[in-house]
Order: structure tokens, then sequence, then C-alpha cells
């Protein structure tokens, strides 16, 4: 095969940037590998490419990093690396050179993977498994890289910038939400282009949204467990490319093609003012454990990429549950991440990262620490800082539930805001107090810390768990469809007594789910922090009950947009509580409430009452039966300035929140004379009169419902001056 192979002109090149750099006149090839003893790069003719066309040996080692510079090569070329070393696991070492290995820093890939027991670094079946070594040939299944042209017209491109105060941020999956959206050009479905369609930038404008959080577009590899099942990783949580966008979401199969129709999403989306957030995994690869495949970073130098145990580093340490972490010990490694996070701003324009499982991101040595080298990168860099950072702030390893832990410039998935939400409004007892803590912001989290109320994103259902829609249906999983026994996926027992088990037509039980819903998001849109909606949440959309949705790519997890009428009411009720929180600055402070007296005032900010209307005391919030309260939010109390040193001023805003199953009779607080409180919504009655003004002080809560009232003036009567 060497012989046949084509000649070309080879020259030292540099050492940066890593990865494969088209300057208009060549291609710059640089890999890092430490423990190699030679590399060679492949270049392949098209996809079908059973074999390379060319192997080149590159001389060139600076600082470990193997580089040379093809003047010959353009936009396009398919590329992989063959790389020698020893190959001795029990100390760490995997290399293979009979294996292609994609270039950790691939900006775009020309051929997925293709599943054979080729792509295993040792010999299936073996008795002495991953420590035997495989000579079989794999380039005809590998997956390969594709240079690319970064140049790209963004015109008068300019990222949004929302504060995180006025963010609302709704976590969708490009492909699901408009596989099956009727305005969506069959031939965009699915797509980048498709989610900066006019019909799906209107539609999040009419819902009110700041900020798209996309599920993981990064390159991902479909399980070969899955792949056998039918079935693949739709979630997409199993990076093999930190560079490359998915090219399985791009409208066109050509590389070039999907990265400039990624960026187009980007342009058309802050167009329409929305930010564009990236769900990222940088706390593990899709190479998985000492079982899984030669796919990249093990093949390029799986000491330095991946932590090992420091027993027997034939096994990987494994905070994430997917067989591997990333070794952020490695300079190298930190630096692959920070050139991903950097090349994601300034080439790509996205807005900011939601990091999955970032615990395992700040392991040191075991434990977690906030003052590790990745926090201190990323709080010193110059692009970085700027961006939105939220933390999943939590792995699978000791002691890696770190909610309220991460340092200041991060927010934080709000596991605990999640939980007593549901828990309140499920109606167990006990949660009263916890409840309140989490609907004002988790001071007890962030405050100490010097964050703000901004840095909890708050949320009641993700990607991972039941919709909304199931949440309230269903008291047990139902993941069949997944083939794994329902063995998957949470055992948790929701009990949430909404009567049978999915699907009912019982009217009393229809309207009792819907009324849950309504209060779970009020009580989210309501809550100081930043809410983060799950896409089909506002629409009620199911998924039958499976909590793990993770590898249906169908219609189990795509959007269902078959509106019904009750679809239709819950979507514009959720308009109606975004267009209040909007317009209210009292549920979107930068500030924490303190509960007492301001200056100039004489209105506490912030004060909780019982039903009686009395201020809740202590015995009140220990009561573990209570499961009614209410809360004024003095709008003429807010000590704030906007962006533009303007004080702000809102009105003073009651909710009332009534999570047991009996009716609760609430009296309101006292007003000052000229002025009334007037209702504004109410969960159990969506034809309540908006305009309706209270004339007594009691107001008949519903079972399991929630209200809430503004203070206004009230009105002249009888010629009255």
């Amino acid at each position: 095969m060497k012989n046949s192979m084509k000649k070309m002109r080879v020259w030292p090149g540099r050492p940066s940037p890593m990865g494969a750099s088209w300057d208009g006149q060549g291609v710059n090839f640089a890999i890092f590998s430490e423990n190699a003893t030679k590399v060679e790069l492949c270049l392949f003719e098209s996809p079908e490419s059973k074999s390379e066309f060319c192997r080149i040996p590159i001389l060139e080692n600076t600082d470990r990093v193997w580089h040379c510079y093809l003047p010959d090569v353009r936009p396009g070329q398919l590329y992989g690396y063959r790389v020698q070393g020893p190959y001795d696991p029990e100390s760490g070492h995997r290399f293979n050179p009979y294996k292609v290995i994609l270039d950790p820093y691939a900006k775009a890939i020309g051929r997925q993977v293709v599943w054979s027991n080729e792509m295993f670094g040792y010999r299936i079946g073996d008795p002495k498994e991953d420590i035997s070594f495989d000579e079989r040939d794999n380039a005809e299944f590998a997956p390969l890289a594709a240079v690319i042209d970064s140049g790209f017209d963004w015109k008068s491109d300019r990222p949004p910038k929302i504060p995180w105060h006025k963010t609302l941020i709704y976590e969708l999956h490009v492909k699901g939400f408009t596989k099956k959206h009727p305005q969506v050009p069959e031939a965009l479905s699915g797509s980048y282009a498709g989610l900066a369609s006019d019909a799906v930038i209107m539609y999040l404008k009419d819902l009110g949204i700041t900020t798209v959080e996309l599920m993981p577009i990064h390159h991902h590899i479909d399980d070969r467990h899955l792949t056998e099942k039918g079935l693949s990783n739709y979630w997409g949580y199993n990076t093999l490319s930190f560079f490359a966008p998915d090219v399985r979401y791009a409208s066109s199969p050509v590389p070039q093609e999907g990265i400039n129709e990624f960026k187009k999403m980007v342009y058309g989306l802050h167009k329409a003012g929305i930010e564009v957030i990236l769900d990222v995994v940088y706390n593990h690869t899709g190479e998985g454990n000492q079982m899984g495949p030669t796919l990249s970073f093990r093949g390029a130098d799986n000491v330095s990429y991946y932590r090992l145990s420091n027993e027997n580093k034939r096994y990987y340490e494994d905070f994430t549950g997917c067989g591997n972490t990333l070794n952020m010990q490695s300079p190298r490694v930190l630096q692959l991440i920070m050139d991903s996070l950097r090349y994601w701003v300034l080439d790509m324009h996205v807005d900011g990262f939601r990091f999955d499982l970032a615990s395992a991101l700040a392991r040191e040595l075991y434990a977690v620490d906030k003052l590790s080298a990745f926090f201190d990168a990323i709080c010193q860099d110059p692009v970085l800082s700027q961006v939105k950072l939220i933390a999943e702030p939590w792995d699978l390893g000791l002691g890696g539930y770190q909610v309220g832990n991460f340092p200041v410039g991060w927010t934080e998935w709000n596991g605990k805001y999640r939980d007593v939400m549901r828990r309140f409004w499920k109606g167990d007892g006990g949660t009263t107090g916890e409840f309140a803590t989490r609907l004002s912001g988790s001071s007890d989290l962030y405050e100490q810390s010097g964050r703000r109320p901004y840095a909890s994103i708050n949320f009641i259902t993700c990607h991972d768990g039941f919709t909304l829609e199931d949440l309230v249906s269903y008291n047990q999983k139902h993941n069949e469809a997944n083939k794994e026994d329902s063995a998957d996926g949470s055992d948790h027992n929701y009990s949430w007594n909404c009567g049978v088990e999915g699907p009912t037509n019982d009217p009393s039980i229809l309207a009792l789910r819907e009324r849950q819903k309504r209060n779970l998001l009020a009580a989210l849109l309501l809550s100081q922090g930043v809410p983060m909606i799950r896409a089909g949440d506002e629409i009620g959309c199911t998924q039958r009950g499976n909590n793990n949705a993770y590898c249906q790519d169908n219609e189990i997890s795509w959007v269902s947009w078959s509106i019904t009428e009750s679809k239709k009411q819950l979507f514009r009720f959720t308009q109606k509580l975004v267009r209040l929180r909007r317009e209210q600055p009292v549920f979107r402070r930068r500030k924490f409430f303190q509960g007492r007296l301001i200056r100039g005032s004489g209105v506490k900010d912030i004060t909780w009452f019982d039903v009686k209307g009395r201020e809740m005391t202590d015995e009140a919030w220990d009561a573990s039966s209570a499961m009614s309260l209410g809360v004024l939010l003095a709008g003429d109390a807010i000590q704030e300035v906007d962006e533009r040193g303007e004080r702000i001023v809102g009105d003073t805003l009651l909710l009332l929140m009534n999570a047991s199953s009996e009716d609760a009779f609430f009296i309101l607080p006292a007003c000052r004379i000229g002025l009334r409180w007037e209702l504004v919504l109410d969960t159990f009655d969506l034809n309540a009169d908006a305009m309706a003004i209270a004339e007594t002080r009691e107001y008949k809560l519903k079972n399991r419902s929630l209200a809430v009232f503004i203070l206004v003036k009230k009105p002249i009567k009888n010629g009255a001056k």
C-alpha cells in the first residue's frame, strides 16, 4: 500500500495553533503527544475510502507537539493520525499504530465512526481482554476530520448580552425541537437552519425567552451497544470532538457547509435578540473505560488525556459514570478545553456555556476544589470571563454534590430548588421553610460567597427526567423503549396524587394535572434567580412516562407541535407569567431580600404571611403540616439601579400559595389608605377577571393553587375629590 501512496510536499510547519489550520495557501497540522515515538498524518480521498492515499511521517516535534505544513492541501481534505508508542495498559499506555485516530482538535467531521471490532485497540474476545493487542487496520471504519476554512462574514453581528437578572433560559435539542415543526421546511427540519427559521424564531420571541441553551452539539458518537439495539445517543452527552459541531444537525452533509450553517443560526438568533448557550461535556469523552474503543484521545496519549487509577493505570478514574474522566491535571488537557471554549466564543460567536457534571472539572487530586486550575484559567481569561458560565454542580464521585460552592462569576443549576418545588406542590409536609428560601433566591447558598440571586439557575424539569406533563401524570418511570428492562433512569417515586397513571379522560384528574403544571410554572417564573424552561413544557409535551429518553431519537423525544386547546391555554398562561416577570422588577432583583424595613419607605422588602394575614413566626415555619403561605414583595422598597444608573421602581406584588388538598381562606395584608389589592392571576381559574378588585381582605384560594395580586390605587367613587 505504501508504494501506491502519493507523495506530497512537506514543510516543518508550526506547533501552534493545534489542529489543522488553513492559512489561505496551505494547511498546518499540529497534534500533542508526550509519550509517542512516531506520528504519521494520514490523508483520505473521500468518506468511502478504505485506506489513506497518503501517509506522512511527522518529523518535527516541538514541546511534545508534532507538526508539519502541507502547501498542497486545501479545505475539505479528510485526515487522521497514526501514533506509535508503547502498548503497556498496566502503565497506562495504549498506543496502536494500526488504528487511525481522530485529531483531538478536529474542527469538522468528514466521516463518522463505523462500528467494527477493528475500532478497538485490543482483541475483542481475547482472554487477556484489553491487555491484548489488535493488529487489524481500522482505516475503513475510523472517524475522520476535515480541514475547514474558518472565514465567515459575520456582518454586524453583536452578542445580545442580556443581563443575568433579565435572562430566561430555554433548554432545547436542536433536532428534537424542529423535527416535527409544521412551519419548518422538511429539508431544514431537525437542523441548525431549522432552528434559525422565521417560524421558530417567532415562536421563541412570542414566548418571551431571552436565551436558548442547546443540548450538546459537539460531535458525539452513538455507543455501539445502542446502535446494535437500533437506538442512538440522542442527547449527545458522549463527546468525541470538542471543536466540531455535529454534522447530523446540519441540513447538508458537507462539513464546511455544516460549519457555516451553525454560524448562520447564531447570527439569526442574535439578530432576533436571542442568546445562544451551549451545553458542553468536557468531563469525559465517548471512548469509555479500558474496554472502550480507540478513537482519538486514547490513541494520541492515554496517560496524558485521562485520569488513571493510582493503583493500576490500566483502569480509569470515573467521576462521571461514563467510563472515564478527562485529566484536568495535565496542562495540555486544560489548554484543549480552554482553546475549545475560546473557539466557540470567538469563531462561532456563542454567548456562554453550561458545563455538564462540572464538579469533575474541579477535581485536582481527588476532592472537588473551587480554587482549581480550571476555575483559575476561566477567571483570568479576558474572553471566557465575560460570557455566561453555568455549572451543573455535581458529578458521581464522592463529595461531588457542590450546589452553592462554585466561585464568583459562575451560576449553577440549583438542584435543591427543583427538589423542594416538586415536594411542596406535591403536598409533602415540612417543606414550607425551604420552599420560601428557594422562592426568594436561595440566599443560604449564594449570598455569603458574594454572589447574587441570579447565581441560581432555577428549574422544575430539564432534559434529564420527566417532562412537566409527565411529572404530574406518572408516579413511576416507563422506560421500556430503552431496552434496558427499565433499570435505567431515576427510581424516585413522585406520587403526585393526580389519579390514574398516564393518559386519562377523567375531567377532574385532567383539571388537577393542568393546575399543577400552572403552579409549577408560576413558581418557577416568579422566583428570584434565573428561570429555565424545558422546551415543550409550555405546550404540555409528553415522553409517555420515559424519564431517561437519552437514546430515543424519535417521537418520544421530539417536541410535538400538535396543539390542542389545553396546550394553547398552557402556552398563553406561560406567556402571561413571562410578561409579568419582565414587567415587574420585584421578580428579578439583582440583590437578595433582607426581610427588614427599608430606610425611608416604612415597609419591609419581603414579608411572609400565614393564611390569617399574620407575619410568619418560627412556630409557623416549623409546622410540618403548613402547606399554605403568602409573600409580599415590596416594589417601592427596591434599592437598586439599572444598567443606566436609573433607580428601579416597581409595583408591590402579593403571592398566595396553597399546596394542600383543602381550600385555604387567606386574609390579605392590610393596605395603606388609598390602595387595594387587584387580582392578577389564579392558577385554579384561568377565567378569573384579571381586573376584579378584592372588595374585602379575604380571598378563598382553592386547593393546590397559586394566586398573584398587585397593589393599586383605589378608584375614587361618588364624585369624591
